[in-house]
């Protein structure tokens, strides 16, 4: 596998998995009551602990795009 192929790769994951992200968010966002109502069928939690959890989420998910996909595709930019 090439370098370029590598890049494109890297460059490829960071945009599908920052998508996944936003669409999380805007789901959150527009429809919280249907999710929380879902989530409360499975699991007896709290309002402010369901925001919690997603909040911590989304914050997890982002460093690992950062960390497993934006940081090589921009050390591999630098390096040639």
């Amino acid at each position: 596998m090439t370098l370029e192929a590598i890049r494109s790769m890297l460059a490829w994951c960071t945009l599908i998995n920052w998508a996944v992200l936003v669409v999380w968010f805007v789901f959150l966002r527009l429809a919280r009551g249907w999710v929380y109502s879902i989530h409360c069928r499975w699991l007896s939690i709290s309002e402010e602990k369901f925001d919690e959890i997603h909040y911590r989420a989304m914050v997890t998910y982002k460093m690992a795009v950062f960390v497993f996909n934006l940081a090589p595709y921009l050390a591999l930019r630098i390096i040639g």
